[in-house]
């Protein structure tokens, strides 16, 4: 049994044709007074892919997985899906849950850190949906997740894989989101960031030298963000002598447009021009045992 008569699976959005791209983005900055030349640069990342994030076709598989589990555990409880940022926008979710007499939701988040953009927006995104909806469902936030391991371990097992397909000796380099310096809570989201690399990093490569570093950074120049990024850091891991790296982007749930572009297209380009082997580890996706992330969580509110 649980307190909830629902999941909601709330994610971050992202566009699905190319005429989705800029609104979409305009949609992520809103008052953040983002030049439109940079909407437009960001905007190419998109169109390389035919406009198209891989974001929420990857919900749509993980709600599928998640609701594969809940009926493989007897669990009869509806999952739901809303995004911030586009469609299903999540008022329209709440909306939804509440003509189906839903009172009482439990919110699965794609991101599973502590921090600002990583955990306070969302509770800010489902604060701001449920005024939009009066009378709607209350919606509790399920707890961050980095150190479980339903979201450790199929880390473990790809990190395994990526340093398999590499020469011996290769460095390995977990990646996540930059931020401002500025930023609430920032020094909790960088802690958890390094206890999961650690811990991902002493299963994986016992004893191996690791780097956790940052990556798709979006503020202006002047705005001190979280460094080294990881373009600058394969430069510096190769003038030290290192010749192949496996990159682990920690910081992600799902293999969404900050992975295959910023990694498997800006950062894999930039190993290849320096000449070192690259293999970049796969992100828990759909993995049972991530599927299985919010039954467990769920279980611990009962």
């Amino acid at each position: 049994m649980t307190a909830y008569d629902a999941l909601l699976l709330l994610s971050f959005g992202g566009p699905e044709g190319p005429e989705d791209v800029i609104p979409f983005l305009e949609n992520v900055t809103r008052g953040r007074n983002i030049p439109r030349e940079r909407l437009e640069e960001v905007g190419e990342h998109y169109y390389l892919f035919g406009g198209v994030s891989p974001i929420n076709q990857l919900c749509r598989d993980l709600k599928s997985a998640i609701e594969t589990d809940f009926a493989a555990h007897g669990m009869d409880l509806p999952v739901y899906w809303g995004n911030r940022n586009w469609t299903p926008y999540l008022a329209d979710t709440v909306r939804q849950m509440k003509a189906d007499g839903i009172r009482r939701a439990a919110a699965f988040v794609t991101s599973a850190y502590s921090g600002f953009s990583t955990n306070d927006q969302y509770l800010n995104d489902i604060a701001r949906a449920r005024e939009e909806v009066p009378d709607g469902p209350e919606i509790d936030k399920l707890p961050v997740y980095c150190d479980r391991p339903g979201f450790i371990e199929p880390f473990v097992d790809a990190t395994k894989d990526a340093l398999g397909r590499l020469p011996e000796g290769a460095r390995l380099v977990f990646t996540a989101h930059s931020v401002p310096l500025s930023q609430p809570n920032r020094e909790l989201y960088v802690a958890e960031l390094e206890q999961a690399a650690r811990t991902v990093a002493n299963s994986a490569a016992p004893g191996a030298p690791w780097d956790l570093v940052y990556q798709s950074r979006s503020g202006p120049p002047t705005q001190p963000w979280l460094e080294p990024q990881i373009t600058d850091h394969l430069g510096k891991l190769h003038g030290e002598g290192v010749r192949a790296v496996a990159v682990v982007p920690i910081g992600f749930v799902s293999d969404h447009m900050e992975v295959k572009y910023d990694l498997d297209v800006e950062a894999a380009d930039q190993a290849a021009e320096l000449g070192l082997a690259f293999a970049r580890a796969a992100t828990p996706g759909t993995d049972p045992r991530f599927a299985a992330l919010p039954r467990h969580l769920l279980g611990e509110t009962e």
